[in-house]
């Protein structure tokens, strides 16, 4: 736990968050110029200069590797073409299969071809292995050469009260064995040839139509082929084309939904096999992290990290306005102004006894790749980084009576939002869908899977208690926003917006890193949250 805020004491009053400059900051980086910030391209150039700058004219030290502002992110990019053969078999039938409509894949392969030959299908209930909560979905099945077949989020995201799985997951709210990346890297730990997840809108958290946004295009960290994947295709097949499935192999979709929320569940032979043959455009692109850093004075190896994305969407179609950039504006342009502003901040104050660093990462919309590439060599240790604060989507509504809490009972930083948001004269409101599993989806997690203590800051979590129009209010912002603007072209600044609010969550988040730049403290994690044991395992190095 974090002690009473041991704030520094500065000759001149410090400088406040300001959202005339929030607001050139996003003005600057939704410019045309920078082509929608897509990792690899010409906007990203412009984009990585822009922030070099931006940071060299804060004050900020460089924070990359070895003395230089940036962190290489090498980065997969593939795009599938039309199939020459997509195909369920059966009791020697061919069915054809729909793509896009009946199921949606990509690959994460540096190959000309995605092939499946043929490959027996099993249905392993929800892909989970968790020993420490007493779970195992595999039962030792050879998954090699096949294809995994799962339901999406967690065992006991249906469960009735009264099932032996209720709340072993944590009941409604996803935890990281729902995700469909953990899925995912567990089938290709086992040697599966192909991943699918059978699709339900309200496990998932989204439709169809997110599902297949992406249009068969993908994003991985290239890694030499020791390390590549075992899955030539992962994705997803619809509700519909699975019960098709499921009911031409004889299969009771619905019982066996019953019988994946039992321990003692063994995966099942579909006594199907899928066939695909996909032509596959691939190409390494070169990106990169950008890092500013404040050195700590008397504690410079213990850092505390402040980190937006600076990536969005690129190039797209166009909008009812004819725009094709999908620019970001608020997503995160908005977020990489606030950690700026935080800097900024810092700097206009007495120098932290820890390091301050001020990380803007690449390619989180193509699955937080430059986070994982960070996490996986960190240029400052995970063991003594204090925490990572991060902010991804503020509402532009205006001011708030409360402030939306992120995966509630995680970590000690969830007090201390709620201890500095009441000095706001605000309350904390925790995140109404907490199935949709947004504490997984952001940059943070990266760093939260080797142990790091983190905390989000996303507007999109649940709808915020506005001063003016309340929670229906709130919740009118974020229908609009995810409604019509999210990973669109209309995800632009406007003159509508109103950043009082979003300068009340940038300045409770900037308080939180204060109390501990000038603190001995470590935030910990709650017991019952699935990282605490990877941060007590270091427990030595932060003596």
């Amino acid at each position: 736990m974090i002690c009473a805020p041991a704030f520094a004491e500065a000759a001149d009053q410090p400088t406040e968050i300001s959202a005339e400059e929030i607001t050139r900051t996003v003005k600057t980086m939704t410019l045309d110029q920078f082509e929608g910030r897509a990792p690899g391209t010409a906007g990203e150039d412009r984009t990585i200069g822009y922030l070099i700058g931006r940071f060299e004219a804060l004050g900020l030290e460089p924070g990359g590797v070895d003395g230089t502002w940036t962190q290489p992110v090498p980065l997969l990019h593939t795009a599938l073409g039309t199939p020459d053969r997509l195909s369920f078999s059966s009791k020697g039938k061919s069915t054809a299969l729909n793509a896009g409509k009946d199921i949606y894949v990509s690959t994460l392969q540096p190959r000309d071809r995605a092939v499946v030959e043929d490959a027996e299908m099993v249905f392993v209930g929800y892909g989970v292995t968790a020993s420490e909560r007493g779970w195992d979905d595999y039962k030792d099945v050879d998954l090699k050469g096949k294809v995994a077949v799962f339901l999406v989020n967690d065992p006991d995201f249906a469960a009735a009260s009264d099932d032996a799985v209720a709340g072993k997951f944590g009941g409604r709210a996803m935890t990281y064995y729902g995700r469909w990346t953990y899925k995912f890297e567990e089938a290709s730990r086992r040697g599966a040839v192909a991943a699918l997840i059978i699709h339900e809108t309200e496990a998932a958290g989204y439709g169809w139509s997110v599902v297949e946004s992406p249009q068969g295009e993908n994003y991985g960290i290239a890694k030499p082929d020791g390390e590549m994947t075992s899955l030539a295709l992962q994705g997803w097949i619809s509700g519909e084309a699975a019960q098709k499935l499921f009911d031409g192999a004889g299969l009771d979709l619905a019982k066996l939904r019953v019988a994946a929320r039992r321990s003692d569940f063994k995966p099942v032979a579909i006594g199907t096999k899928f066939a695909a043959s996909y032509p596959v455009k691939q190409e390494v692109v070169k990106s990169q992290n950008v890092f500013g850093k404040i050195t700590g004075k008397t504690r410079p190896d213990e850092t505390i990290i402040f980190g937006a994305h600076w990536d969005a969407y690129g190039e797209g179609p166009p909008d009812e306005d004819g725009k094709i950039y999908r620019a970001g504006a608020n997503d995160d342009a908005l977020g990489i102004a606030g950690i700026m502003e935080i800097a900024r901040k810092f700097k206009s104050m007495p120098q932290p006894d820890r390091t301050i660093v001020i990380a803007a990462w690449s390619a989180e919309e193509r699955g937080l790749l430059g986070s994982e590439v960070y996490a996986q060599a960190p240029i400052y240790p995970v063991e003594t980084t204090v925490a990572n604060l991060a902010i991804d989507v503020l509402q532009t509504a205006g001011k708030a009576k409360d402030v939306i809490l992120v995966g509630k009972g995680q970590g000690t930083l969830e007090d201390d939002l709620a201890k500095f948001a009441k000095l706001q004269g605000r309350v904390v409101t925790e995140e109404n869908l907490p199935e949709r599993g947004l504490f997984f989806r952001a940059d943070h997690f990266s760093l939260a899977k080797r142990g790091v203590p983190v905390l989000l800051m996303m507007s999109l979590a649940g709808a915020s208690d506005l001063v003016v129009g309340g929670r229906a209010a709130g919740q009118k912002w974020i229908d609009d926003y995810t409604g019509k603007c999210y990973h669109a072209a209309c995800d632009a600044w406007s003159p509508d917006w109103d950043l009082t609010g979003a300068v009340q969550d940038i300045d409770v988040m900037f308080d939180i890193g204060n109390s501990l730049a000038y603190s001995k403290d470590w935030p910990e994690w709650k017991a019952g949250s699935e990282f605490k044991e990877r941060r007590d395992a270091s427990a030595e190095a932060r003596q």
